[in-house]
């Protein structure tokens, strides 16, 4: 594990830009007016052609975090799986349907999934993030990959009970998905340069070792292309903007002390406890 901030310092520092900004975390890489997937690679390979590996790995106890920590905004996408639609007793929809969650209630790996003691079944949502990298707007479906910083993995932790009560009333259902802790996100940023085909990844969500959700990226109704187009005809994407495109069959509820592995290939596993918030 390198220490990118030292490493990205130094490296400005021996190309002697001196308007080289401080950046501590992804959001800010993602800020930067240079930023692209081949800034970080040649900063990895400035480490590698001055044999600087060593002095930039982090050492000693580390914590890792969500990879954007309190994103602009999120961008859930609804219904974008003919088999979690029909659990849900709904027809596949003819456009997207996307609606948000905010920034502030993100955690990262190993990070607890606090659970309210009076909302009743909160469930599971295992989804494939897609990090913008830069401003988009009213973008096409042609030239939607150079708008994307990379992907991860994403849990859109759902208070169940109050969705459906929700609904039922014919209330908006703003607060069944926007609870404290109700935005697991992680392990990492994996870079778009990465995974060249975002729609054939194998995605799998565990509690406690058992296979609750299992899916492939590849039977989405809408593709990550056609959501971007989608969304930015009518709300533009700052940089560190993640769209969650969508949850497979198989959502399930959770319980105190559960362990949620979500999965996604090529991405890694977001591990997750659940307990009472307090």
């Amino acid at each position: 594990m390198v220490n990118f901030t030292r490493a990205f310092k130094n490296y400005n520092f021996l190309k002697r830009n001196r308007y080289a900004v401080h950046i501590a975390t992804i959001s800010e890489l993602l800020q930067y007016p240079d930023f692209s997937d081949e800034l970080i690679l040649r900063v990895l390979d400035y480490l590698e052609a001055h044999n600087l590996w060593e002095h930039f790995l982090l050492k000693g106890d580390y914590r890792i975090r969500a990879p954007i920590l309190q994103p602009g905004k999120i961008i859930a996408i609804g219904l974008n799986y003919r088999a979690h639609a029909a659990e849900s007793g709904r027809a596949a929809p003819e456009e997207p349907i996307y609606f948000g969650k905010v920034g502030s209630i993100v955690i990262g790996p190993d990070d607890f999934i606090r659970i309210p003691p009076d909302v009743g079944r909160v469930d599971h949502e295992l989804e494939l993030g897609v990090i913008a990298g830069k401003k988009a707007s009213k973008i096409s479906e042609e030239d939607w990959e150079q708008y994307v910083a990379g992907y991860t993995v994403f849990n859109d932790v759902t208070a169940r009970a109050l969705q459906r009560q929700d609904k039922a009333a014919q209330n908006p259902w703003f607060r069944s998905k926007n609870m404290d802790t109700f935005a697991p996100m992680g392990p990492c940023l994996v870079t778009r340069r990465e995974i060249p085909d975002p729609q054939n990844l194998k995605m799998e969500l565990r509690v406690n070792g058992i296979v609750k959700q299992q899916e492939s990226t590849s039977n989405m109704i809408f593709p990550i292309p056609r959501l971007l187009a989608y969304i930015t005809r009518y709300l533009t994407l700052l940089p560190g903007d993640v769209i969650a495109t969508g949850t497979p069959e198989g959502v399930g509820e959770l319980h105190e002390g559960n362990v949620v592995e979500a999965e996604i290939e090529r991405i890694g596993v977001l591990r997750n406890t659940v307990a009472l918030a307090k």
